[in-house]
């Protein structure tokens, strides 16, 4: 954290210092800034938010007792010296285009802005802005590993891309730091507006536009128009990196000229500047490809016309998107090409519940991406257990159910399941009555043996007595259904 005193938060946030005297006023924020009162340290900031099963000001003594030197509030709270900024109604309803946050969740976006403007103009910070309706994380990973070989680069614990995630993320930004990776997600309009003015790109990534959150937008067109405010939000002469093969994605091209940005397209089209080709998956899923890139006028050269091998260590084909998107930005930012085609060999995984995968001591491969799903990211994982099959055992996909879909939900889990009959997966065990419709499509499909459960202890039962030395398991579902953390009993992380 960027040190600063209570009076300077007060004046970026328009708050008050409270006790209002001269001593409280230079007490100085030296520590990390936190929104979970656990966490709090010497020193640091808490952050009391209201959330929709608890008032983080009911905590601050708790912050107190960790250390925390004071907090940013919209009440006095005696406990610690406060920032306090006052709710005004009629500023929840003047902008309709933007989301109606609460006192404290703006000030803390201007709090966040006010590091990253004192780190810019300290050592010219650089940020990628990474936005999708799948991958942003496994993205964010890869691309932080990548641009380390550039500088000292911040990327967000594992999702944080929202509204409290990234405040939380530039907070931890220092002076040395020279990359920033902003993750960037969306549930409504003006959300991403709403990021871009905490941490402002320099570029924009749009890995694509798929079914996540449909129930809530209503369409793919409106999902995409939000995504395009991570690059409506670049400067003249920014770069946007667009994935080519997503139609919605190709258009916000428009949004990048209007703001007098570059654009690289990258993907497998024939057109894209940044393409991959003879891609192929090992036994672990993990893919390789040739990695082709023709010179952008005032941005990177281009490769030799036979392109550069790259060797992925994160599992999936859909992972090939992911790391075109992260060499545009390396080669956008001075890494030579034979320097990214390494650094992207050299990156592991490291978030949780992303293809874990895991090798069990009796033979099983149990392969954990239960962190979240959509229709899009659901038919990658089961590609990739495809691939992933041996020749002494057995696939078994596990699958939850996908929310916020909308009406069409019944077709797509439907649509899963007629996939998972379509590429030879032995077993299919559905999990809630999300998931149903993609049993009955196996086996309309002629899937070989389909089992459904109500949750994820029946379907720990089920794999109990089903699981035998050389099958490969996927656990995949949105979130909510518990299906990672039943990955990792399977795993033998149970505690983890």
């Amino acid at each position: 954290m960027i040190p600063l005193t209570l009076r300077e938060i007060a004046g970026v946030t328009g708050g008050r210092v409270v006790p209002a005297t001269d001593e409280t006023a230079q007490v100085t924020i030296t520590g990390a800034v936190v929104t979970d009162s656990r966490e709090a340290g010497p020193g640091g900031l808490y952050v009391a938010r209201r959330g929709e099963s608890a008032d983080g000001h009911d905590f601050v003594a708790a912050a107190a007792r960790q250390g925390a030197a004071a907090a940013l509030t919209n009440r006095p709270v005696d406990a610690l010296p406060c920032v306090v900024v006052e709710e005004d109604p009629q500023r929840l309803s003047e902008r309709p285009d933007r989301p109606p946050y609460d006192a404290v969740t703006r000030a803390f976006a201007a709090l966040g802005r006010e590091v990253v403007d004192r780190c810019t103009a300290a050592g010219g910070l650089r940020t990628v802005g990474i936005t999708g309706s799948s991958g942003k994380t496994s993205t964010k990973d890869l691309m932080a590993q990548v641009l380390q070989r550039l500088g000292r680069t911040l990327a967000p614990e594992a999702s944080y891309n929202s509204e409290v995630g990234v405040p939380l993320t530039v907070c931890r930004l220092t002076e040395e730091t020279a990359y920033l990776v902003a993750e960037m997600g969306a549930s409504g309009r003006g959300h991403i507006a709403h990021l871009t003015a905490v941490a402002p790109p320099q570029v924009a990534v749009v890995l694509n536009v798929g079914s996540a959150h449909l129930g809530e937008f209503g369409s793919r067109e409106a999902i995409g128009e939000a995504k395009s405010e991570l690059v409506q939000a670049l400067p003249a002469g920014g770069l946007a990196v667009l994935n080519a093969d997503d139609e919605v994605v190709r258009g916000m091209r428009r949004h990048a000229d209007a703001a007098g940005a570059r654009t690289v397209l990258v993907g497998r089209s024939a057109d894209s500047d940044l393409r991959a080709d003879d891609v192929r998956l090992d036994e672990q899923g993990r893919a390789t490809f040739r990695l082709h890139a023709r010179a952008v006028e005032g941005g990177a050269p281009g490769t030799d016309p036979e392109g550069l091998p790259v060797t992925l260590q994160v599992v999936g084909e859909h992972q090939v998107g992911n790391a075109l998107a992260v060499s545009a930005v390396a080669a956008e930012w001075g890494m030579p090409w034979e320097q990214v085609a390494d650094a992207l060999g050299a990156a592991q995984p490291r978030s949780r519940h992303r293809m874990e995968v895991t090798a069990r001591p009796d033979g099983v491969t149990v392969v954990n991406d239960a962190y979240n799903a959509n229709p899009e990211s659901m038919r990658a994982a089961l590609r990739a257990l495809a691939s992933m099959r041996r020749a002494d055992g057995r696939t078994v996909a596990v699958v939850g159910g996908m929310l916020e879909l909308g009406p069409g939900s019944d077709d797509e889990h439907a649509g899963v399941g007629a996939l998972a009959a379509e590429l030879g997966t032995d077993h299919l065990v559905t999990v809630g009555g999300l998931a149903r419709p993609a049993g009955t499509a196996y086996t309309a499909g002629g899937g070989a043996a389909t089992t459904h459960v109500e949750d994820r202890h029946e379907a720990a039962e089920v794999l109990g007595r089903l699981l035998r030395p050389g099958d490969v398991v996927l656990l995949k579902s949105s979130r909510d259904s518990g299906l990672r953390l039943l990955g990792d009993e399977l795993a033998g992380k149970g505690d983890v």
